[in-house]
């Protein structure tokens, strides 16, 4: 699902100059309506639907424009007081004599060529003068494209989605009287890396303009705008918006998402004292961290569904919660630069996390990406107020670090109601040392040079229910990131469901459990004790025997970093994968590609594939975390549910006011099947049958 073998790109524009009909041979013609006065000579313009490398000639592409860096000028200007100031409010205050930044030096430049060019339509691919067709694809846009880091960096795995074919990644529609742009533009050319609307006019821009999440530049000078539209923020891939010389007194907060924006134009118009004040003395890239560390919450989403799926009245049932945290060492401006830093901090997202816990309240909480300072100081004290206690474990590298560091160290933590269930047993899985003491992987060199050096780990806990004596196992795990490394992934949860079929099976026999005592923990003079539980009135039930580990039911929550096409989700679902797998490559690792991997649990996802996403940024969005649970013991009742779709039209990505994590929390209610009673399986459609959460 996810590579890194992305298309390389040729910058290419394609124009409608004046004695040609060459322009919009994607069937655009009709979308953009001309205005009265149109420029002398120049003629109708014809659509071609899916043409492209065409020769050169009247409606073809043989005048696609080449265009680079060159547009951009950073010639520092000979200044006079009259395009110091042009579109200045006459009560500025900023006098000639104080210093400027480079960049506004750079803007005035460019503001001057704008306004000299007003007149000349299709500026920008007459401006390199060499017409020629492309022979090469285009790179995909920002948001496919992979990003490079290393294992303590958090990075996130990008979409290797069907890119079509595409010769030209810019339109140029500038100098054509334009007073409207049609919305097609922004949904049916999502590829654009460069859009010029200047020199036209247009009175507003269409919010849908948000859809172009590829654009790195984006110029819309000498029009008649007033006002930004908020989507402007969902375009973090802007390193130039050019809006000189139009109407605009303010600007919208959202710009402040546009941590690689570089340059801001906004010389020639009314522009509020206090903006133009930071941009001329800081820059572009100030005023953007300016409007980003001043933007307010605004309003909060609407609170995500609860979809029943099934009603059937039922004895024995549980809520299971999977969650990454986002651990604070990651949470950095250099990966979440769209992201206020007050929002980043830990301080801030810690409370929205354990509301959010509190809140669903579910009866098995599994959270990734904790580290042992937090999991101590925060995470268990705190939750032992909602009678949660816990297990933890850090990654594999904290046995080799001091004290120190190594309480910074993320792992995996699994929380339980005490009141409900026993703690019977627990293990942790370190798929690397693991691996490498497997007898048939040694001396297998990429075990050795892509398995062990990643220290990932899954938490396995053993529970009984107090009341009905069902038992349950959990994994809580955490998989490697990196789209470059389906192989390791694959094995990693190979290795994984290998150990969880062993403890299946040593835990079928598991003795009964005697003692059904409930404690909880009571804070007493700051310090966690354990106290006996209000007695329950119900009088618990023996332990239930189980003749085989797959009769168990058995939950598998985390954070997989693998999407529905994956090894990984074959795995899980199917049972099996062949020693062939893509994913595996040419990579040798013992058994598992001389023999295939496989397992005997019968699993699937509580949620079937029906969410959106379950991790959001301006690079991913897409499902990488699941709640997989043993269909042969367990009944999924119901599934909490998508966030607010309109609410994600103007947020690039998460985290920000109102989500703690760039990951979504996932909870799901089931029902343990009865052996004497099978419950009819109901597959998960949201359909009019749900309740509000939140």
């Amino acid at each position: 699902m996810f590579s890194q073998n992305h298309q390389q790109n040729q910058h290419v524009m394609i124009n409608g100059a004046q004695s040609h009909q060459r322009y919009m041979q994607m069937g655009m013609a009709n979308k953009f309506p001309q205005p009265n006065s149109q420029h002398p000579g120049q003629q109708q313009h014809h659509s071609h639907p899916q043409q492209s490398n065409h020769a050169g000639g009247h409606g073809g592409m043989g005048h696609q424009h080449t265009f680079s860096s060159g547009t951009m000028s950073n010639v520092t200007p000979n200044f006079t007081p009259s395009n110091l100031h042009s579109g200045t409010p006459n009560n500025h205050h900023i006098g000639l004599g104080e210093n400027f930044s480079e960049n506004w030096h750079q803007q005035l430049q460019l503001a001057t060529e704008a306004r000299a060019a007003s007149s000349t339509p299709h500026r920008h691919c007459r401006k390199e003068g060499v017409s020629r067709v492309t022979k090469g694809p285009v790179e995909a846009s920002p948001e496919h494209s992979p990003r490079a880091g290393n294992d303590e960096a958090r990075n996130r795995p990008t979409k290797n989605e069907e890119i079509r074919r595409q010769d030209w990644d810019a339109i140029d529609l500038s100098g054509q009287g334009l007073r409207a742009l049609s919305p097609a533009l922004f949904s049916d050319y999502k590829f654009l890396g460069k859009l010029y609307i200047d020199n036209n006019r247009l009175t507003r821009l269409d919010p849908s303009l948000g859809r172009l999440r590829g654009l790195t530049h984006l110029d819309a000078s000498n029009n008649q705008l007033s006002e930004i539209p908020e989507e402007i923020g969902m375009l973090v891939n802007l390193k130039s918006l050019l809006l000189f010389h139009n109407r605009i007194q303010s600007l919208p907060s959202e710009i402040g998402y546009l941590h690689k924006l570089e340059m801001l134009g906004v010389e020639g118009n009314p522009l509020e004292d206090d903006l133009k004040e930071e941009i001329i003395r800081s820059g572009s890239k100030a005023l953007v961290t300016h409007l980003r560390e001043n933007m307010e919450a605004g309003d909060a989403p609407n609170g995500r569904d609860w979809h029943v799926l099934d009603e059937t009245s039922a004895s024995d049932t549980f809520s299971v919660l999977s969650y990454n945290t986002l651990c604070d060492k990651y949470a950095t401006a250099s990966q979440y630069g769209y992201t206020p830093s007050d929002v980043l901090s830990w301080n801030y997202r810690r409370n929205i996390i354990l509301d959010e816990i509190k809140d669903l309240d579910a009866d098995i909480v599994c959270l990734q990406e904790v580290d042992q300072e937090r999991y101590n100081e925060f995470f268990r004290r705190e939750l032992a107020h909602q009678d949660y206690r816990g297990f933890f474990s850090p990654r594999a590298r904290a046995k080799t670090m001091a004290d120190k560091e190594a309480r910074f160290v993320d792992g995996c933590a699994t929380f339980y109601k005490s009141r409900k269930y026993i703690l019977l047993d627990k293990h942790v899985i370190d798929f690397a040392n693991t691996a490498i003491n497997r007898p048939d992987m040694k001396g297998e060199h990429d075990v050795f040079n892509r398995v062990m050096p990643r220290d990932h780990i899954a938490v396995v806990t053993f529970f009984e229910n107090r009341a009905t004596g069902s038992r349950l196992i959990v994994v809580n795990v955490h998989i490697y990131w990196d789209p470059a490394y389906e192989d390791v992934k694959l094995v990693q949860v190979a290795i994984m469901m290998d150990q969880v079929s062993r403890l299946a099976d040593r835990w079928a026999k598991h003795a009964p459990c005697a003692d059904k005592t409930a404690f909880r923990h009571a804070e007493l003079d700051g310090e966690a004790s354990l106290a006996p539980a209000e007695e329950s009135q119900d009088e618990p039930a023996p332990s239930q025997e189980y003749s085989s580990g797959t009769h168990i039911p058995l939950l598998v929550c985390g954070d997989f970093n693998s999407g529905d096409r994956s090894g990984v989700h074959d795995l899980i679902t199917q049972g099996h994968v062949s020693h062939d797998h893509a994913d595996l490559a040419n990579h040798s690792y013992g058994n598992f590609t001389r023999d295939g991997m496989s397992h005997p649990f019968n699993l699937k996802s509580a949620y079937n594939d029906e969410l959106s996403f379950t991790n959001y940024t301006p690079t991913f969005s897409g499902v990488i975390d699941y709640i997989w649970y043993s269909t042969n013991a367990l009944q999924v009742r119901g599934v909490l549910g998508n966030v607010d779709l309109a609410y994600l039209n103007k947020v690039p990505g998460f985290p920000n006011h109102h989500f703690p994590s760039d990951h979504l929390t996932l909870k799901a209610e089931f029902a343990v099947k009865s052996g004497r009673k099978e419950i009819k399986a109901v597959e998960a459609k949201f359909g009019p049958q749900k309740e509000r959460r939140g």
